[in-house]
């Protein structure tokens, strides 16, 4: 017997149970994977709190973690045991201690990233990947305004569009998040507490808008978002910490400047081998080029609704990682 947190309804962090289940061992294609760490992600809360519905219950939570393969089903050839590997991007189930997985879901890592960075970094790395390099492909000298920046999310990207040479506008709810945006590269950073981000990208970009937006706040931000695209800039919606956005007329694109919107998830960026392998070996690429993965917090895995409220009462800043 092994232990994971599951749910048997959605709701509060109440909801999280720390339980004994059984796993059994890897059928054809499959591997038992002992979990290390275990990757904190918003989508979590989501998952939890119902705002996105669940094909089951009960089921574990989580989406990313690392581990050493334990045991390979017949038919896999390109893992054994001992190998060390981390996953994102398939279904929830990562808090617990081990678990059954899909050999082609899971990705090898190198010996330069331990298994802690590892999981904080899979699910928020790819995002960010095809975010900047896939959803809207930004080239050297742009500037983009991205949301959240002090987010796990966010200061992956910031780091990367510098690598890229793009100029980053970033919003943080707080003088602390500000300052570790600026160190993690950040160009222009807006307390949205306190400051109007549409009039601060105004004045960075001398009128002109930027060609995209990156936002994972949702209902607080959408409006300000579309206002600082320029004519035919993208707003990128990835997320809703805030809420979901007021339903919105397809119109108000069209009067704003031809814009473009789209709601992506990594689910659709990372369905095939192919594309699983290539995102995550250009987040390994772009990591040894410099990029840093803050882990800014831990919880032991049986702790997890500890490190929901953190998460959702925004106390948390870069990375978290859960401890089986």
């Amino acid at each position: 017997m092994t232990h994971a947190i599951r749910i048997h309804e959605q709701g509060g962090p109440e909801v999280l149970r720390w339980e004994e289940v059984e796993i059994g061992d890897p059928g054809p294609g499959e591997v038992r994977l002992r979990q290390t760490a275990v990757g904190l992600n918003f989508l979590d809360i989501y998952h939890r709190s119902g705002a996105y519905k669940l094909p089951e219950l009960p089921t574990a939570l989580g989406m990313e973690a690392a581990g050493v393969v334990e045991a390979v089903g017949a038919g896999v050839t390109d893992l054994k045991p001992g190998d060390r590997v981390a996953y994102a991007g398939y279904k929830p189930g990562a808090y617990a201690e081990a678990r059954i997985m899909p050999a082609a879901r899971l990705v090898p890592l190198p010996d330069s990233i331990d298994d802690q960075h590892a999981a904080a970094m899979m699910l928020q790395g790819m995002t960010a990947e095809y975010l900047i390099r896939r959803t809207f492909e930004v080239k050297p000298g742009q500037t983009v305004l991205f949301h959240a920046i002090a987010g796990g999310v966010g200061l992956i990207a910031c780091q990367w569009l510098k690598q890229i040479g793009a100029t980053v506008i970033g919003t943080a709810g707080s003088d602390e998040k500000a300052e570790l945006a600026r160190a993690h590269g950040c160009d222009h950073v807006v307390v949205y507490s306190r400051e109007n981000f549409v009039e601060r990208v105004k004045e960075v970009t001398g009128g002109a808008g930027v060609p995209v937006v990156y936002d994972s706040v949702g209902k607080d931000t959408w409006e300000g978002s579309l206002d600082c695209l320029q004519p035919r800039g993208l707003m990128v919606s990835f997320g809703a910490s805030s809420g979901t956005p007021a339903d919105f007329s397809i119109n108000d694109l069209q009067f704003k400047g031809s814009l473009y919107a789209t709601r992506p998830t990594l689910l659709h960026y990372v369905a095939s081998r192919d594309d699983l392998l290539a995102s995550a070996n250009a987040l390994f690429a772009a990591v040894d080029k410099g990029l840093k993965v803050e882990i800014n917090q831990t919880f032991a895995l049986k702790d997890t609704a500890e490190a929901h409220k953190a998460l959702v009462a925004r106390k948390t800043t870069g990375s978290t990682v859960l401890l089986p």
